[in-house]
């Protein structure tokens, strides 16, 4: 009641403001209207006696001149007429006018002089009047004049009247909008704004029914976005809170993103946060003459945010998007989330030449092939190192910059784009808890010596307290190619290197995907699998039974073409699948201004074409090669109703792939065809693990996964999907902060080399 009352006093002070200011400016202009009246009625009089009256002056007639004088003083508003003489005194004058209603002679002789009308609204006594004074003209000479006098006082008794009824009628308006005013409030808002306080609150008690209709009004756009995120935090952090409480009840031990929280915010104890990775969390694009955000592809993005949204960290990272300067501040930083800002992005803006050398040059044409034994040559170049160091520099200082007053911060360096970072920092700053995880493969030591600069980038992996890789081999490698390489001291026991005193532990971490469960809500909307399987065979214009898919960056290592031969080979062995299989190849194309990898997509196309070209029909054809990118949501749909997935790499850290597949599969069907040349198979025992190389064994691997018992391919995908569950990215991302909030930073002297 209090607020309606103030609603209706502020719009009528509002209204009635508006309404005076336009009743002023109304009375103002009347009020000139009027003065311009009466000044034209006087003179229009004075020349009307000039004729007459001018001889009579010139001769001095008195009795004449009052005799014409008295037959114009009834006139409307007219309060009298003076006749002068050429120095000023009266001549003759009306009746009516008392002896302050007069012209000293200075003023009327001055007019006389001049040869020029005067007139002038003024008082006299109590009485507000106008005059005119007209000199008169007999034979070129001025014998005189004479001055009209009207009663002026009419004009402002006319202003307050035209106040009063402007006052009066304004008040009415003003009263009468100000309760319409809140009679369309309440119409329009008011009983939506009350549906959605109830709805609030019976989410609050945990009762709440279907969702109200949101006002989507400019106006209410800022309320309606924070109504909306505090719905969907309240809803997140209950399903925490649920799931948390039914996992104690079970005794399980699942991370969750909130569990994680709270495991950094006890780990940490308010030491700062920060994540380097070339790739950023959130990026701005321009579509048109708008700004999108997009958030790319990436399980490093899903593992790294409830961290750095706990702890209100720093994420450092190279802007690549069209828009990304102009969304940044002058130093480059931004709040993310958007819709709710949880902790700092950095952004580094390096050159194209610079991007060339550092991105593609060393670390994707030296480091990447170097690491990944596909057969593919390394290529190195002078240049490109120069950049790769140059780059690394600039993203130490960056991480230098943020750390600037704070004491024990922690440092979390993403692959092998930054081997030299954590030295560049741990120099600097030896207080510091530097880890950094590399998300490819280490390759043996005689592998990894062709690289020319091979000390200087296991001198700056070593400065880091923390290195970690997928999988154990993979550290075994790396502390060999230590060994081999720099002077330092293994601890095979605790599978660490002392070198110049200082300790870095190497442990193998194994990356994962998150697993959501589906609601009832979600189930109870499914969709068959068949029905979204036709569903996108119509799309692409095909007649199947069964599916497979495969889900990749057109790399070289992914083993694509090898697939291709695989499936070619299933074709030849088993006839009666043809007409029947479809295998939906989604190749999103990668790094194709690079000789190696715009060739390869050439050559993936050719592939696809050529087994096409044997097999196909007017309705069919055994592959389906989709090379764009797609979105989450979209390949979603093809592992969902797949019969199989295929991840063939030729070598490959994790491959996450093979996870995701299994965590999107809640109906606990299809079947996982595995490269045992991948990280994930030694987590995934119940996927058919294949040689991609082996033509025969992945034609085997189709037709088993096709013809699988049904209870078999459920048991199998119910322990897959048991173990994606459990060691999912949370508890990797857990795993990996633990250890090294955990790193003692003054553990011994340094160590005499010789």
């Amino acid at each position: 009641m209090r607020i309606r009352i103030h609603l209706i006093l502020s719009l009528f002070l509002a209204f009635t403001l508006v309404a005076l200011t336009f009743a002023y400016f109304h009375v103002q202009e009347e009020k000139r209207a009027l003065r311009a009246d009466l000044e034209k009625r006087a003179q229009i009089l004075a020349e009307s006696l000039e004729e007459t009256i001018a001889p009579l002056v010139q001769q001095r007639s008195e009795k004449n001149l009052q005799r014409i004088l008295e037959r114009f003083g009834n006139r409307e508003r007219l309060k009298g007429v003076i006749v002068y003489d050429k120095k000023g005194s009266p001549l003759a004058s009306t009746r009516g006018l008392d002896g302050q209603v007069t012209l000293s002679p200075a003023v009327v002789a001055q007019a006389i002089a001049q040869k020029l009308p005067r007139g002038e609204f003024r008082l006299f006594g109590q009485a507000y009047m106008h005059y005119y004074i007209l000199p008169l003209y007999q034979e070129n000479q001025a014998p005189g004049a004479i001055a009209v006098f009207h009663d002026a006082n009419y004009i402002e008794a006319q202003s307050g009247r035209i106040w009063r009824d402007s006052i009066l009628r304004v008040s009415l308006q003003t009263l009468l909008i100000a309760l319409i005013t809140l009679l369309i409030i309440r119409w329009s808002f008011e009983g939506t704004i009350s549906k959605t306080a109830q709805w609030m609150r019976e989410l609050r008690i945990g009762s709440a029914q279907e969702k109200p209709s949101l006002p989507d009004k400019d106006m209410f756009k800022p309320l309606t976005q924070e109504v909306t995120q505090f719905v969907k935090s309240l809803a997140a952090a209950r399903a925490a809170a649920e799931e948390e409480a039914r996992l104690r009840e079970a005794a399980e031990s699942l991370w969750t993103p909130e569990r994680l929280r709270v495991h950094v915010q006890n780990k940490l104890k308010g030491s700062p946060l920060i994540v380097v990775s070339n790739r950023e969390p959130y990026m701005h694009v321009r579509r048109g003459k708008s700004t999108e955000v997009v958030v790319p592809a990436s399980g490093l993005v899903t593992a790294l945010e409830p961290i750095l949204r706990a702890c209100d960290g720093t994420w450092i990272a190279h802007g690549g998007g069209d828009a990304d300067r102009e969304m940044a501040d002058e130093k480059a930083r931004l709040r993310v989330p958007p819709e709710d800002p949880h902790y700092t992005l950095r952004r580094i803006w390096i050159t194209k030449e610079e991007e060339e050398g550092f991105y593609f040059g060393f670390s994707n044409e030296g480091l990447w092939p170097l690491c990944h034994i596909a057969h593919t040559r390394p290529i190195f170049r002078s240049g490109d190192w120069e950049h790769y160091q140059g780059v690394n520099q600039r993203f130490a200082s960056a991480v230098l910059e943020e750390m600037a007053g704070f004491e024990n911060p922690a440092l979390l360096v993403q692959d092998y784009h930054f081997a030299l970072l954590p030295r560049l920092v741990k120099d600097k700053r030896p207080d510091t808890r530097v880890a950094i995880f590399w998300h490819i493969p280490w390759p043996n030591p005689q592998a990894f010596g062709i690289c020319p600069w091979q000390r200087e980038i296991l001198d700056g992996l070593l400065g880091a307290d923390l290195v970690g890789f997928h999988i154990q081999a993979h550290c075994n490698n790396f502390l060999e190619t230590v060994d081999q390489t720099l002077e330092s001291r293994i601890d095979w026991e605790r599978f660490a290197v002392n070198r110049r005193g200082h300790f870095t532990l190497v442990r193998p971490f194994p990356i994962s995907v998150s697993v959501a469960e589906p609601s009832s809500e979600a189930s109870a909307q499914r969709t068959s699998v068949y029905v979204e399987r036709g569903s996108l065979f119509k799309e692409m214009g095909i007649r199947a039974t069964f599916m497979g898919v495969g889900v990749d960056r057109v790399d070289y290592t992914k083993g694509i073409i090898e697939r291709f031969r695989g499936i070619e080979r299933f074709m030849e062995k088993y006839p009666s699948y043809q007409g029947q299989f479809t295998f939906v190849q989604v190749g999103a194309p990668s790094r194709t201004h690079i000789k190696r990898y715009h060739d390869l997509f050439g050559e993936v196309e050719a592939e696809a074409d050529r087994i096409n070209w044997r097999f196909q029909t007017a309705e069919w054809k055994p592959i389906a090669f989709l090379g764009r990118h797609h979105s989450h949501k979209e390949i979603e749909l093809y592992y969902k109703a797949a019969d199989l997935c295929m991840v063939t790499s030729l070598h490959d850290g994790m491959n996450l792939v093979a996870k995701e597949f299994v965590a999107v599969r809640d109906d606990e069907q299809g079947a996982l065809i595995l490269s045992r040349f991948t990280g994930a198979a030694l987590e995934l025992g119940d996927a058919l693990v294949v040689n991609p190389y082996d033509t025969e064994q992945l034609a085997e691997a189709i037709r088993f996964a096709l013809e699988m018992d049904p209870e078999d391919r459920r048991a199998r995908m119910q322990r897959m999907r048991r173990i994606v569950k459990e060691h999912n990215v949370y508890r990797w991302a857990g795993n990996l902060l633990t250890e090294l909030s955990e790193v003692r930073l003054d553990r011994s002297a340094p160590v005499k080399e010789g």
